[in-house]
């Protein structure tokens, strides 16, 4: 019942007039995703699965390119946030808190390419669940979500089909070709916190820097798409800062700071921190990467902060964003884009409204909702 007022709130506040102006735009419905948020707020109960042991299950790594996977779990397991029940019959979702960056450290045999210890773990981790709960059996895991930042999270979700299949699956890996399905499944943003903590140089890059590079890009070349990016653009335009490796006396933050896009390539999977890490430094995104689900697109119009290249422009990239950069206007709608939508990609400890942790529990209710906000 609860779960219907809801959608009648929401469906209502969708039909009202939408508001596209300032830091409105940056949103598909503004006044829709509002309310869906209230509801979440008021109603979303989530029940944690206590079955398991550190440091596998309930616990994750948070200073690593994992970090959000390691940060939600933490914060579902011991923050002050509200949303979680120790009544399992008064939840709308139920989340297994195991860590597929965990798995890989302490099941994994390196080099050895096989991931079945992964798929066994979840397999096994599902079948005690479902053994000892009802809640899983009656919905065939439909109401319950897992969540990894890892490349082979969809590879261990494979571990048991309902799971991989019904479930809601949270996934920095969204990509849409290998199986991500964005109905149920859910984009989740990668975010590398070298020591815990964003880089100093992008808490609060000052709104008046200088930006004398067009754009910049620095990174290993793995993958399909680096390669024709560093084919094309490597040290070959003073414009286009595109470097394989830095050198030492050059430092990666301070080239975001002083470019207008920042290139953001996928390497051997579809996502990439630098997408977050250029939010962060009001350096606006260039995303190559083809069949990528972007996080939050449920609610986000990633063009209004966001450029996307198809892969076959590339030797067109120069053209593209001088197009962009010289008109004036729409970049500053761009940068102004970047400075609203910054709150969403924050890890917060404790988590605050609207930032990454309550983006993704939002994404996580409009899938049990089964709404769309248009």
């Amino acid at each position: 019942m609860g779960l219907a007022k809801a959608r009648s709130a929401i469906r209502k506040a969708a039909n009202s007039v939408n508001k596209s102006n300032g830091s409105a735009e940056i949103y598909r419905h503004p006044v829709a995703f509002y309310q869906s948020y209230m509801e979440m707020e008021r109603r979303f109960k989530i029940y944690v699965y206590e079955e398991g042991e550190i440091p596998i299950v309930h616990d994750g790594p948070c200073k690593s390119i994992y970090s959000s996977e390691g940060r939600f779990i933490h914060e579902m397991e011991n923050g002050n946030n509200g949303f979680r029940t120790r009544n399992p019959k008064a939840a709308h979702v139920y989340f297994l808190p195991f860590s597929v960056a965990q798995m890989v450290k302490y099941l994994y045999k390196p080099n050895s390419h096989d991931a079945s210890p992964l798929k066994v773990f979840v397999s096994d981790y599902v079948r005690i669940i479902s053994t000892k709960h009802p809640f899983w059996n009656r919905t065939r895991g439909a109401d319950h979500f897992m969540l990894s930042c890892h490349d082979w999270g969809p590879l261990a979700s494979q571990g048991n089909a309902f799971l991989y299949n019904t479930s809601i699956r949270v996934l920095c890996n969204a990509n849409s070709s290998e199986g991500f399905n964005p109905q149920k499944d859910a984009s989740l943003p990668e975010i590398n916190l070298y020591d815990g903590n964003i880089n100093p140089k992008l808490r609060s890059p000052p709104s008046n820097i200088s930006r004398p590079y067009l754009a910049f890009f620095a990174g290993g070349v793995h993958g399909p798409i680096r390669p024709i990016l560093l084919n094309f653009w490597k040290d070959r335009d003073k414009d286009l800062q595109v470097h394989e490796y830095l050198r030492n006396d050059q430092d990666y933050y301070d080239f975001m700071l002083s470019s207008k896009f920042c290139l953001c390539p996928s390497g051997y999977e579809v996502a990439s921190p630098r997408i977050v890490e250029a939010i962060h430094a009001e350096c606006v995104p260039v995303i190559l990467s083809d069949h990528y689900v972007l996080p939050f697109s449920d609610v986000l119009r990633w063009e209004s902060f966001s450029i996307q290249v198809d892969i076959m422009e590339i030797p067109r990239l120069k053209e593209i964003l001088l197009e962009i950069a010289d008109s004036g206007e729409r970049y500053t709608r761009l940068r102004d884009g970047l400075r609203a939508v910054r709150k969403h990609f924050v890890l917060n400890q404790p988590a605050q409204r609207f930032d990454v942790f309550h983006m993704i529990l939002h994404s996580v209710w409009l899938r049990r909702l089964n709404i769309r906000i248009r």
